[in-house]
């Protein structure tokens, strides 16, 4: 009696969610569809907290060791981005041998803020690795109550 065996449909099933998930992680396709090759090679990427301090957003970033000349912040369609490159050398010296260290590499970080930000009054600055940057809201807000009529 000759049986012919067939996979069970689960089986393939789970190969192809498989080659999926594989798709999913693959750099090379990332890099390509989605352009986020730079999140994905970064060292590192700054933590950011945000803080309503009523008037306005603070936003810090930690960023040690990044020269504030490489540091670009912009605001566009209520989207904060903050970008940055670091660069670092070193160079140690002793009897028998010298050693040189050198890193490079580049970071982005963007958060949605209300529409209540005044995008012409954002200001930010830097102190001791730490980016500040301040987000005023509009005096008069956007808040309205709506009635609801029946």
């Amino acid at each position: 009696m000759n049986q012919i065996s067939k996979r069970p449909p689960i089986v393939s099933s789970l190969a192809e969610l498989q080659q999926t998930i594989n798709r999913l992680f693959d750099p090379t396709l990332i890099e390509q569809d989605y352009g986020i090759s730079n999140l994905l090679n970064s060292d590192w990427i700054p933590s950011i907290d945000v803080k309503d301090n009523g008037s306005h957003f603070l936003i810090t970033a930690d960023i040690p060791g990044v020269d504030p000349k490489n540091i670009d912040v912009s605001m566009d369609n209520n989207i904060l981005t903050i970008k940055g490159s670091k660069e670092s050398k070193t160079k140690e010296e002793r009897k028998n041998y010298v050693r040189f260290e050198r890193s490079k590499g580049t970071f982005v970080r963007s958060i949605s803020l209300p529409e209540i930000v005044d995008a012409d009054k954002i200001s930010a600055k830097t102190k001791n690795g730490v980016l500040e940057i301040i987000a005023p809201k509009n005096k008069g807000g956007t808040k309205k109550n709506i009635k609801i009529k029946k």
